[in-house]
């Protein structure tokens, strides 16, 4: 076999429908849209439209709530922290949120950064942060260090 020789399987590719290209072509004029009406026109979308039947959108009950002024916190684990001190990119003395965004451990400080205590601790970390669960807590003052929680700024 060469190259030259190969070929899709029958019947494995059809050709586009191509619309509106003459009578001859079985799909002109109207192009396939019926007459008349607000779907033959060009530009119409009318998602969740159930021919008058109350959308299924509709029908459903309303859940939930979002709170508007939710605080949303950028979430490190203790683990990660520690591979940082490890590979130098982070000092084991003062670590607070300015030098974790510095470092490229967290992104972006959004309304603050909570640490989680996954992950194993080995140095002494003095670590300041908006938050932190009370497992990392106890899990970096058990290797005699310090994790100190400030408050949260309320989202303007």
């Amino acid at each position: 076999m060469k190259l030259n020789e190969l070929r899709d399987n029958e019947g494995a590719t059809k050709r586009r429908k191509r619309i509106g290209r003459g009578a001859g072509s079985g799909m002109g004029k109207t192009g396939g849209r019926g007459i008349k009406g607000q779907k033959s026109r060009s530009g119409v979308a009318i998602n969740g439209y159930e021919g008058g039947q109350m959308p299924l959108y509709q029908r459903l009950p309303k859940r939930g709530f979002n709170k508007p002024n939710r605080l949303a916190y950028a979430v490190v684990n203790l683990g990660l922290i520690q591979k940082f001190v490890d590979a130098g990119k982070l000092t084991a003395g003062e670590i607070n949120e300015d030098t974790l965004v510095s470092s490229g451990l967290v992104r972006r400080k959004l309304d603050g950064i909570r640490v989680l205590a996954k992950g194993d601790v080995t140095a002494a970390l003095t670590i300041n942060v908006t938050g932190a669960s009370k497992s990392a807590i106890a899990a970096v003052e058990a290797k005699g260090g310090a994790l100190t929680v400030t408050k949260a700024a309320a989202a303007e």
